[in-house]
């Protein structure tokens, strides 16, 4: 198993570990499953009222798919198979509240969780950042997600400057990417803070509230991910291509800026 649950049925708080710490706990196809399999079942737990996210480990919170990962695409430019697509909250009809502790680096893939979940508490050391461009990739869904939840020059920032910047802890609070920020020992006590919280009120209401958040801004989010498989077609070098990229940087990279 590549993801952990602890649950606190009395304080009705569940704990959803990425456990690949070796891996910075990116997400291979077993991973994406499990995810899934984790979101769903929730759905059913009435013990479980609210949900803490996390990764193994204090180098990552998640670093997207794993770069060993092999998926094969169909051959129309108009279709693309993503695993990830099925790895958030929201894509399994999960409306009780998630929040992200961030610890160590988020980045690529992570989006497609960070942005389905309802808060960010970060680790005063986590990092953001987007690799797709350096990598001769479109980033296409993380850009969409992030830019609901960033300014859009901050966004767009991000997605364009791949691994050159990474956006700092500090830096992602004050412009409310995260909602508070924590030592890195306390990011999980006051992740399970929140989340106690929330499971302590009528979780009908908690659950309205969630709908009602997402309400606001789904139509855009879904008409603008609709657009993310011609784009990733249009765009993204071959794997051949992007693996001679990956190879090279990671040879030759300067340290990024943080910023």
């Amino acid at each position: 198993m590549t993801v952990r649950v602890e649950r606190d049925e009395a304080g009705g708080v569940a704990v959803v570990t990425l456990d690949r710490e070796r891996k910075h706990n990116a997400i291979d196809l077993a991973t994406a499953a499990e995810l899934a399999v984790v979101w769903r079942e929730f759905r059913h737990a009435e013990a479980v009222r609210a949900v803490v996210l996390t990764g193994a480990g204090p180098a990552a919170f998640c670093t997207g798919i794993d770069r060993g990962v092999s998926v094969p695409q169909p051959a129309s430019p108009y279709s693309v198979d993503d695993p990830l697509l099925s790895v958030g909250p929201k894509a399994n009809d999960l409306w009780k509240p998630v929040v992200a502790a961030v610890n160590g680096m988020a980045c690529g893939g992570a989006f497609y969780l960070l942005g389905e979940s309802e808060f960010i508490v970060s680790s005063r050391s986590a990092t953001y950042f987007d690799p797709h461009t350096t990598y001769g990739m479109v980033s296409a869904y993380e850009a969409v997600y992030m830019a609901q939840r960033m300014p859009f020059g901050e966004a767009a920032r991000m997605s364009l400057m791949g691994t050159a910047e990474r956006l700092s802890a500090q830096r992602a609070y004050e412009i409310g990417l995260v909602s508070e920020l924590t030592a890195p020992e306390e990011l999980l006590p006051a992740a399970l803070r929140a989340a106690q919280t929330l499971a302590g009120y009528p979780t009908e209401a908690v659950q309205g509230t969630v709908r009602a958040l997402w309400s606001a801004k789904q139509a855009a989010l879904q008409q603008a991910l609709a657009q993310a498989p011609a784009l990733i077609s249009l765009g993204n070098l071959s794997p051949e291509r992007q693996a001679d990229l990956f190879a090279g940087r990671r040879a030759a990279a300067p340290e990024p800026r943080v910023r």
